[in-house]
């Protein structure tokens, strides 16, 4: 068997999250049980992942690394999404991981994005997939109030209590707020992330939008070091995990040409 690396999206909603849990379907589970079906049966390695999502929460760009067959990257990509059905997880593009690699320790930038949906009624066909916000959010407040959380900091006040990191430590690369129409946009890259950071971070960041909190006020909430200073947890619906980085990158691909010569084709 060879070591490959898929990246994966899907919608977390119907899941515990990614790692396997004793009750309730995970992630991971799904992903192995479809590698054991495409090698033909017997045991498959764990499958690893670039992070370890929370239940409720989806990817647009997680990477995972599994044993499958030595084929080309189009027969995994396409065996894999047929064996992964009827759960809403797919691989979009895959290759060969390269010697050494490692999908969790080898990652050198981790990025998520968090939607907020700020308008009066609750969304219908992105319920669940946005946090609906009624009050009017002021995103450039937001974004101004962000600033102060960038570079390398203790983020004890943005960390889960259960959070099982050894250090509180972190370096925020980039922390950036924008309205989109009626959605707010929320996106964040740094190296690695605390357990609930980003959410708990967005949960703060609301407070500044409604205008509870002046801008200053987050800066204050991060030199205090206590998850009790700042603001709630934003719901896990509304978080995508969007990019894993490498040095160098990984040269993913899907081996498309037999569709792109398929569509070329005239029946004339």
């Amino acid at each position: 068997m060879t070591l490959w690396a898929l990246e994966i999206e899907y919608d977390g909603t119907p899941f515990m999250g990614w790692q396997r849990q004793k009750h309730g379907l995970a992630i991971q589970q799904v992903v192995e049980e479809a590698a054991t079906r495409l090698r033909g049966g017997g045991e498959v390695r764990e499958a690893v992942s670039a992070g370890r999502t929370d239940a409720g929460v989806h990817a647009t760009g997680q990477i995972v690394q599994v044993d499958l067959p030595d084929l080309t990257p189009f027969r995994i990509r396409e065996a894999m999404n047929f064996h992964l059905k009827p759960h809403p997880i797919v691989v979009l593009r895959c290759c060969i991981a390269p010697q050494g690699w490692h999908a969790r320790f080898a990652a050198t930038g981790r990025a998520y994005r968090y939607i907020i949906s700020n308008r009066a009624t609750p969304p219908a066909l992105e319920a669940r997939r946005v946090w609906h916000v009624r009050q009017p959010l002021d995103a450039d407040a937001m974004h101004d109030a962000a600033q102060s959380l960038l570079g390398h900091h203790d983020f004890s006040s943005f960390r889960a209590s259960a959070c099982q990191a050894k250090s509180p430590m972190r370096t925020l690369d980039a922390l950036n707020v924008r309205r989109l129409g009626e959605k707010i946009i929320i996106e964040a890259r740094a190296r690695s992330f605390l357990h609930h950071q980003v959410r708990n971070m967005v949960g703060s960041l609301m407070k500044v939008g409604e205008g509870r909190w002046p801008r200053a006020r987050l800066a204050e909430v991060l030199a205090a070091k206590s998850r009790a200073r700042a603001g709630m947890t934003a719901p896990a619906e509304g978080l995508y995990f969007t990019q894993v980085e490498y040095d160098p990158p990984l040269p993913l691909e899907c081996d498309d040409i037999r569709l792109a010569r398929f569509a070329g084709q005239s029946d004339v």
